[in-house]
């Protein structure tokens, strides 16, 4: 079990901001179980709306908006590309929208089915917090919830709120997708990096997007060699960077299918319809 960090003792105040981050385990290939994608991802609320977005790709855009500086985005963490999205919930319209982006098009997916709980009468306590089980069949796949009634915070990971407490820990039937609170701090500003203009589709239209993806040079914004890692630092238009090795790129017979491959998204969505 995780030890969580807690920042926060005080009660909960809803005109103050708070983030949750969680530890996300998924498997983005269903061809290959074994493969295991671990990243971080926060919620951010003011009590009013929230966000869930990838910490480290955060923490680099935040920085690179700061700086103008290039080398600040070499040098930040890497982050899967499959978790660039992020998740705004309204809170009192009861609605979500889900934002990303493919190649230079921003897109945008409105969403108001929330997950339908059952709430169960089992409880456990993880990582010294009191829960209680809920279940519930949402996209496609089978749900099950630990949340917390010590946290008013009706909200949880992704898509996922509604339940009278926090979510804290949430898995599918399959241990495809695995979602653990792992730290609670209070923050000054919460996230504010939405794009100001998007393309607005379907979840399923999304997905045929981003499972057409093909690598073209037309995609690349720059690109520069490391001598030091040995390694070719290739940014995209949409701002995800890759690093490939340059004797890997040597034996390389036809680059812009393998890096194609490389950078083709997961065939094991969260929403599966």
């Amino acid at each position: 079990m995780y030890k969580l960090l807690f920042l926060l003792i005080v009660s909960f105040v809803s005109a103050q901001n708070y983030r949750f981050v969680y530890e996300y385990k998924m498997k983005p290939d269903t061809n290959k179980k074994d493969s295991i994608v671990t990243d971080y991802m926060n919620l951010d609320t003011d009590g009013k709306k929230s966000y869930f977005y990838n910490s480290t790709k955060y923490e680099r855009d935040s920085t690179y908006n700061a700086s103008k500086n290039y080398k600040d985005l070499l040098n930040a963490k890497s982050y899967d590309q499959n978790l660039s999205y992020v998740v705004e919930k309204d809170y009192s319209k009861k609605s979500m929208n889900f934002y990303d982006k493919f190649k230079t098009v921003n897109l945008l997916i409105f969403e108001n089915e929330s997950p339908k709980w059952k709430i169960e009468k089992e409880f456990l306590k993880i990582n010294n917090i009191n829960c209680q089980k809920a279940t519930t069949n949402y996209k496609g796949r089978i749900w099950e919830a630990w949340f917390s009634k010590d946290y008013p915070v009706n909200d949880g990971p992704y898509k996922f709120s509604g339940l009278p407490g926090l979510v804290v820990s949430l898995k599918d039937s399959d241990d495809d997708h695995v979602f653990n609170l792992i730290q609670i701090k209070k923050v000054k500003e919460i996230f504010s990096l939405l794009p100001k203009s998007s393309k607005q589709m379907t979840f399923a239209e999304y997905k045929k997007y981003m499972n057409s993806y093909t690598f073209s040079n037309d995609d690349i914004e720059s690109m520069s060699i490391n001598k030091q890692t040995g390694k070719a630092d290739i940014q995209l238009k949409d701002g995800y960077i890759t690093k490939i090795g340059l004797d890997e790129m040597k034996k390389m017979k036809k680059f812009d299918e393998e890096i194609t491959k490389r950078l083709r998204r997961t065939n094991n969505y969260i929403e599966r319809n």
